[in-house]
């Protein structure tokens, strides 16, 4: 039999808001059928929802009412998250605790009973203590770091630490580097802290996750490095992430220093046109080929029965080069950089190319080249 009276009074976007911050993370065909569920609380007028896979836990405040009773309980995430994205904006809606144990979900004329798992069969992470460094930045700052490089990374790599984001900060500076072992993107960022030096590597799931709470631009979100996890906390959520074992490569090595064909050029003029010669390229074969001439920058494809080709001007005056890379590479990288221009900078056919952006030291993006 439902109680008279709610356990939960709010609104359709109090609630929904803050559930899409935590579902990212909610494993759906999990062993363990409980890490399908959030789990809800409220305690002394402050209700939060809080979600993890074990890997990585995220927990949010929702709603705030000094009227609601406090309770515990689990609740399928898809399932609530889909029935309040149905709702229209700002519906009233409240949560009601059967006898049997089940949540009763009413709004307007709609009812809804769901199933709900013991809060204390809930598994929670056991989040770390001891902070080994801190510091804080701007959220803006921090997503546009990790959009110039997430992309890099490896996708199932049997070299797992090649599947993550190294974050490495020491001193006023902090650096994000991702590899996949063909391709390298850098960038780095002073920071308002004086660190001793910590480095971990970011597993994927978290970087999607860092990027859905990085949302408020001028706020700051605030990093604390732990002994094998890390913190991030912003406005009202805080996600913690154990991190990936296993040592980054040196980045450094694979920077070169010396290439001495260079021009810069137009970051949306090159992308269009490498973007449309792509739509011939194929899974087997996306090597691009590129012909660089003074004054003129020739782009080739051809899988065999299908070519494209088209002509860009450059202000280079150097030797003749030609060299052959996976388009998606250079692709890639164009789509998630924001500076009008860019800046290649070439060596021999077999050497990586450095790509930068101009009067900006902060990027490097380095390709090695296909053999074809």
């Amino acid at each position: 039999m439902t109680q008279n009276s709610p356990i939960l009074t709010t609104t359709r976007n109090a609630l929904l808001d803050p559930l899409q911050t935590v579902t990212g993370i909610v494993e759906r065909r999990s062993t363990m059928p409980i890490l399908s569920n959030v789990l809800i609380e409220n305690s002394r007028g402050q209700t939060s929802i809080l979600g993890t896979d074990l890997e990585i836990q995220t927990r949010t405040t929702a709603v705030n009412s000094n009227d609601d009773p406090d309770f515990r309980l689990t609740v399928n995430a898809k399932k609530l998250q889909d029935i309040l994205r149905t709702l229209p904006d700002q519906a009233p809606i409240r949560f009601y605790q059967k006898a049997n144990g089940q949540l009763e979900l009413k709004s307007g004329k709609g009812k809804y009973t769901l199933e709900t798992l013991p809060a204390e069969d809930f598994p929670l992470m056991n989040v770390e203590s001891g902070v080994k460094a801190c510091f804080s930045m701007r959220q803006d700052a921090l997503r546009e770091m990790l959009t110039q490089v997430q992309y890099a990374m490896a996708v199932q790599d049997i070299r797992f630490y090649l599947n993550g984001l190294l974050m490495q900060a020491e001193g006023n500076m902090l650096r994000l580097v991702a590899t996949d072992g063909h391709r390298l993107a850098y960038t780095q960022h002073t920071i308002d802290a004086n660190l001793p030096p910590c480095e971990v590597i970011l597993p994927r799931k978290t970087i999607a996750e860092l990027l859905k709470l990085l949302s408020f631009p001028e706020e700051l979100v605030t990093v604390d490095f732990l002994e094998s996890q890390i913190r991030f906390s912003a406005r009202n959520t805080i996600v913690v992430s154990k991190i990936v074992e296993g040592k980054f490569p040196d980045y450094n090595r694979v920077i070169p220093q010396d290439n001495d064909k260079i021009f810069q050029l137009s970051r949306v003029g090159f992308l269009s046109t490498l973007e449309r010669v792509a739509i011939l390229a194929d899974d087997k074969t996306k090597a691009v080929n590129l012909h660089i001439a003074p004054g003129l920058m020739l782009i080739k494809y051809s899988n065999g029965k299908e070519e494209a080709q088209e002509e860009l001007e450059i202000a280079y005056q150097g030797a003749e080069l030609e060299i052959n890379f996976n388009v998606q590479y250079l692709t890639d990288v164009l789509r998630n950089l924001h500076s009008d221009d860019v800046k290649m900078a070439f060596g021999d056919a077999t050497r990586s190319m450095l790509l930068t952006m101009p009067d900006n030291g902060d990027f490097k993006y380095i390709v090695m080249p296909m053999r074809v």
